[in-house]
């Protein structure tokens, strides 16, 4: 089997792992060319509700832009309302003050999967699921949509917790801004499936194959002054998203 046969295989073992929405090399949208994958383009997913499931499930976003000639990139919380991302932060932050000057964004997310060991060095890889975002972010000013999108951020990281704490109050909501981010130029990289060696590496005498990796939630650990029982929705937390949103 030649390397191009053994990618072709990879790609639909991906697509049957992001699920039935993607079909066979399915694809919903069509890239923009400045999101269109280049370098093992075999491994490109532009659906967007494969994208939806990678964003739903990782935790933090890392957002590029250049600021006064130099460039910077942030990892930050996110949450998802549909089509539109939005990220949060100090209002004071240098990341808010210049995303909110109609600057340019790149919004990154990435989740590994797994370590994929090949017989040659050079041929080791990851399994792994991202997602690249490009536009322009802007501030968010009305106020039942700035409240929503701090629900959106909550709920996103853990389900359940918006109704189950103090909203924040007028203080906190003004010291705190917001940016949406329409998910309208984007793609998603997938790699699955075991390591692909050259035919002459395949007789190298070492161990080949993946060392998966999940994301794990422990058992909760109450703080010393917290007198409630544990809430089913923290007994039953977990990463993983049986559907997607």
């Amino acid at each position: 089997m030649d390397s191009g046969d053994r990618h072709s295989k990879l790609l639909k073992f991906s697509v049957t792992i992001l699920g039935a929405c993607l079909g066979s090399q399915h694809m919903s949208s069509t890239p923009a060319p400045r999101t269109r994958v280049v370098r093992e383009p075999q491994r490109a997913v532009y659906d967007r509700e494969a994208v939806n499931q990678i964003l739903d499930e990782a935790f933090v976003c890392h957002v590029g832009f250049v600021a006064d000639g130099q460039p910077y990139v942030i990892p930050t919380s996110y949450g998802r309302d549909e089509d539109v991302l939005y990220i949060h932060g100090s209002a004071a932050s240098r990341m808010l003050r210049h995303l909110n000057q109609v600057v340019p964004v790149c919004i990154t997310v990435t989740l590994v999967d797994g370590l994929v060991l090949a017989r040659s060095v050079f041929n080791h890889s990851m399994n792994y699921r991202s997602v690249v975002i490009l536009g322009t972010a802007a501030l968010v000013d009305d106020p039942a949509e700035k409240l929503a999108a701090l629900r959106a951020l909550s709920e996103h990281i853990l389900p359940q917790r918006w109704d189950d704490s103090r909203p924040p109050n007028e203080k906190e909501l003004k010291a705190t801004s917001i940016l949406r981010l329409p998910i309208n130029e984007f793609s998603a990289k997938v790699r699955v499936g075991p390591p692909v060696d050259d035919e002459e590496d395949y007789s190298f005498p070492t161990w080949a194959g993946v060392i998966p990796l999940e994301m794990n939630s422990g058992t909760p650990i109450p703080d010393e002054r917290c007198e409630r029982e544990l809430p089913a929705y923290l007994k039953n937390y977990s990463r993983k998203r049986k559907r997607v949103r």
